[in-house]
């Protein structure tokens, strides 16, 4: 299926490893001009060099530096913005939901709320432009059910689940779309990181507690990203998809 995205320039945040990378790595494969982001120049530059992207450096909590972030990745791919994925790591987690600091609670609205939306107000105007739009933030299935230890992750995924969902209504006439991806237990290093590092580990209880009976693969996020970027999918938004293999109890 063609998803009519070849030539058109995108954004992917934090895409040097996990579910960001494979989303730009399938968005290059369809022939999209892809830039990624970072907060090391080293990473970002290696990713970047394997893909075939372009690589910037940009923290997602630096709402101040998303305008200039656009502006930087249109001059590089000689073409605004149309494609937008809007991915971040985790906050910290802790057994205790009331014992973080405010300055935890802080951060977390930063880089969880506050930076990527900066990014779509950002992007927005140049969309306008050009008629055609595609938005997606990567979340987690926290906002739905709630995961032990990730207060923060839980609150502030919700927050901007309900502002993709009311930005949507706004912009929907001139032909841009916002979603959300809502990624189970994918077979990322973050995901290994709470099972002590170990992949193994985390098999094992995929295999127990997810109905698909194993873990998910970043390249089948990335297959349900790239469809909700894609003109095919002009019609859908505002919509939370959930890729868990079945893991998700809520309706």
């Amino acid at each position: 299926m063609d998803l009519g995205i070849s030539g058109r320039a995108a954004l992917v945040c934090g895409a040097t490893q996990g579910i960001g990378r494979a989303i730009a790595a399938e968005l290059v494969a369809e022939g999209a001009r892809v830039a990624i982001t970072s907060r090391s120049r080293e990473r970002a530059d290696a990713a970047a060099a394997e893909l075939g992207a372009a690589a910037f450096v940009h923290d997602t909590a630096d709402a101040d530096g998303a305008p200039n972030l656009l502006e930087a990745v249109a001059d590089a791919l000689s073409a605004p913005v149309t494609l937008l994925v809007t991915n971040t790591g985790g906050p910290p987690g802790n057994p205790d939901a009331l014992g973080f600091s405010r300055e935890q609670w802080q951060a977390a609205y930063d880089e969880l709320v506050l930076g990527p939306m900066a990014l779509v107000q950002a992007a927005i105007p140049g969309m306008r432009a050009q008629g055609f739009g595609r938005i997606l933030n990567v979340v987690s299935t926290g906002p739905r059910e709630p995961i032990p230890n990730l207060m923060l992750s839980n609150t502030h995924r919700a927050a901007t689940l309900a502002a993709f969902k009311t930005v949507s209504r706004q912009v929907a006439a001139d032909g841009i779309t916002l979603n959300s991806v809502l990624p189970g237990r994918i077979a990322t290093e973050r995901l290994f990181s709470l099972y002590g590092g170990s992949r193994d580990a985390a098999d094992r209880v995929a295999a127990d507690e997810v109905p698909a009976g194993r873990l998910g693969e970043p390249d089948e996020m990335a297959a349900a990203a790239a469809f909700l970027l894609s003109a095919r999918a002009g019609y859908v938004t505002g919509q939370a998809l959930i890729v868990d293999g079945g893991l998700t109890r809520a309706v």
